[in-house]
């Protein structure tokens, strides 16, 4: 009787196993067809700039990264990723701390509101501000009445260097505030609420708590959010009026150079973007593996709040307490 039961519980297992194991021809099916999708689209993509970029020689590779409209776009790259990226980490840091750390009215519509880049074509996007910023704009006109310089020195905002930063900013501001939002709501306060306790103001729980515990996440998101930033080609292309040695970023100088039939110098060019992408995929991967970490540590580490209160005695801390700590700590 023993043995009957014992083999009518293993059945159920060794069903599942045989349901969720696939036959040896299927693996090598679908390892093959994902191997060729990605030689492919991204292996063969990246070979072919690195190889047009230099199957002239070394010297036109050279000479075309040295040219003056190829360093203006270079310079302003680095020049918008700059502004852009720490904005964005204050930024991040900001609305990932209000909305995991608190509980308010509207905060489905804050979360809504950051995504909200993600889902707006970036053409719109530079459109928009080409309409309210622009030399027939609200804000245009706005500005010019407080700030009547803006008009007699001839400052631009669009097709200039500020329209640029405006469309990147839109663009790449939700990459730092998605990652630290899900990761700090994952991680819990009991830390910052454990250093509160313990007489730390709310800047010393900041810096000597939140801070390191976010660090691989932080970095995680500004590897994105510059990516994208020197790589941004819809918005800018359309803020920027391709003013060349001017307004032009290296997506938009490689667009010039193609156009113009320097294919060479174009695919040195956007070899500079290639070389980014490895870097970021690089740095990426690194962080990516230390917010696991940290993560799976940090959930070892926190017992269950009912359980460990149950087995000492102690009646659990009602969920209210981290609110106002938090607003305390604030």
């Amino acid at each position: 009787m023993a043995g009957s039961v014992t083999s009518a519980k293993r059945k159920p297992a060794t069903q599942v196993a045989r349901a969720t194991t696939e036959s040896t021809s299927v693996r090598i099916l679908l390892t093959t067809v994902a191997l060729a999708f990605i030689a492919l689209f991204l292996l063969l993509p990246l070979f072919v700039v690195f190889y047009e970029g230099l199957k002239s020689g070394w010297q036109v590779y050279r000479a075309s990264l040295q040219d003056p409209d190829a360093r203006s776009a270079i310079k302003l790259t680095l020049l918008v990723a700059a502004i852009t990226v720490p904005l964005n980490a204050v930024f991040g840091i900001a609305a990932a701390w209000l909305i995991s750390r608190f509980r308010f009215r509207g905060q489905s519509l804050l979360v809504t509101l950051v995504d909200l880049p993600f889902a707006v074509s970036p053409v719109v996007a530079g459109l928009i501000f080409v309409l309210i910023f622009g030399s027939n704009g609200v804000m245009w006109d706005f500005l010019g009445r407080w700030w009547p310089g803006i008009h007699e020195n001839h400052w631009p905002i669009i097709f200039a260097t500020p329209g640029i930063v405006l469309a990147t900013l839109f663009v790449t501001f939700p990459f730092v505030a998605r990652e630290l939002i899900a990761f700090m709501q994952s991680q819990g306060s009991e830390e910052e609420e454990a250093a509160l306790m313990l007489g730390a103001s709310g800047w010393q729980m900041f810096w000597r708590v939140t801070v390191p515990n976010i660090k691989w996440s932080l970095l995680y998101g500004l590897i994105l959010c510059n990516a994208r930033a020197m790589g941004e080609f819809g918005a800018v292309s359309v803020v920027s009026g391709h003013i060349q040695g001017k307004t032009n970023t290296i997506p938009l100088q490689v667009e010039y150079l193609f156009n113009s039939s320097e294919y060479a110098a174009s695919f040195a060019v956007a070899s500079l973007l290639a070389i980014l992408a490895l870097f970021t995929l690089v740095i990426k991967t690194v962080a990516e593996k230390r917010v696991e970490k940290q993560l799976a540590d940090a959930q070892r580490e926190i017992p269950d709040e009912p359980a460990a209160a149950a087995g000492s005695g102690v009646a659990a801390k009602p969920q209210g307490l981290r609110t106002n700590s938090m607003e305390g700590a604030v």
